[in-house]
């Protein structure tokens, strides 16, 4: 089933100068995002993901096209309707938005009351989310004495009080260091897991996407580029927007100064293979090599896994024979690319 289609999306804002030209922040998105996965949406700052989740939880309304979600077209409600199409949204945030105010267990309570759940009900929900992100015995502490992890976790919990179907997270883990990190994505994958709620993940962090998403949409400009399951858009990433975020964490290609840098200290063939699971892999490249008695050395790039695959690419030194060279390269296929003399 699915739990969010957009169909040709657009929001435009009026000129920020008289005279000017409108802003089209989202431009044309179509999206279908399946019950119980999580799906990220990954894009550079000023791509237009997080005025996406503002038209998805219906903070701001759409120029044109249609969103759908649980099969209901929200785009033409009205406001008093699409109070309650909210409380079913949970929204995680970069800076936690807490309040400072109120204890740990009073920022989770604060949905309960706005909702209007029976204050009867209000304890046992939330021990119930306490206990469930780890935080049981902070319920009476303020934010300000929390660590930027907990903190995080009370968002979570006050995202959870309502029983969501839909949890936004937006930059959720930006402001936090990289264990921690990854410790809001373990509890993630939990809510995902144990309570069968559909997340959406809208970062511009890589390492994010790839430890925690079953599909990705990659946004620039407004527009998505790419689409797919998160190791395909990946370890075969057919736009330079993907490109520059697998060069994050893989190194590709090398030009420029540092290919100059590898003429200067390598004699031979440079080429560069592609690695990816269903396509060829580092004892396949290797073996081939050996058999046709070429001499390699990996002179750059990068190996990396999403959920346990790997995929990467590397920049090998080739020397030998160069018949047995050019028969090599060419059993390697379009795995390899020659780099050519400049």
């Amino acid at each position: 089933m699915t739990a969010i289609t957009l169909t040709d999306v657009v929001k435009t804002y009026p000129p920020r100068e008289r005279g000017g030209a409108p802003l089209t922040a989202v431009d044309g998105v179509s999206l279908s995002i399946a019950e119980g996965e999580i799906f990220g949406i990954i894009g550079y700052s000023g791509a237009g993901k997080s005025t996406l989740v503002r038209l998805v939880n219906a903070l701001e309304r759409t120029t044109s096209g249609s969103i759908t979600l649980d099969g209901r077209e929200i785009t033409g409600l009205r406001e008093r309707d699409l109070r309650g199409v909210r409380a079913g949204i949970g929204m995680i945030f970069q800076q936690f938005n807490l309040f400072s105010s109120k204890t740990v267990w009073g920022n989770v309570e604060f949905p309960l009351k706005a909702a209007g759940v029976p204050v009867a009900e209000h304890q046992r929900r939330i021990s119930e989310l306490l206990h469930f992100v780890g935080l049981a015995d902070k319920a009476h502490v303020r934010p300000d004495q929390l660590s930027g992890g907990q903190k995080q976790r009370v968002g979570i919990a006050r995202a959870l009080a309502t029983s969501p179907r839909l949890l936004l997270a937006d930059e959720a883990t930006s402001a936090l260091d990289p264990e921690t990190t990854q410790e809001v994505l373990a509890l993630l994958r939990r809510v995902n897991r144990e309570l069968g709620i559909t997340i959406v993940v809208i970062t511009h962090e890589m390492d994010v996407i790839k430890s925690i998403a079953d599909r990705v949409a990659v946004m620039d400009r407004g527009r998505v580029v790419e689409t797919g399951p998160t190791f395909e858009v990946f370890a075969n990433p057919r736009e330079d927007s993907t490109k520059r975020f697998v060069s994050t964490v893989v190194s590709g290609a090398p030009a420029g100064d540092e290919l100059a840098g590898l003429r200067r200290r390598h004699d031979g063939t440079l080429v560069t293979v592609r690695l990816s699971e269903g396509g060829v892999d580092q004892r396949q490249v290797f073996g081939l090599l050996t058999r046709h008695e070429v001499s390699f050395e990996i002179v750059f790039g990068g190996i990396d896994e999403i959920r346990g695959r790997t995929f990467g690419t590397l920049t090998l030194a080739l020397s030998g024979d160069p018949a047995s060279v050019r028969a090599a390269v060419a059993e390697l296929g379009d795995a390899a690319t020659e780099i050519e003399e400049a």
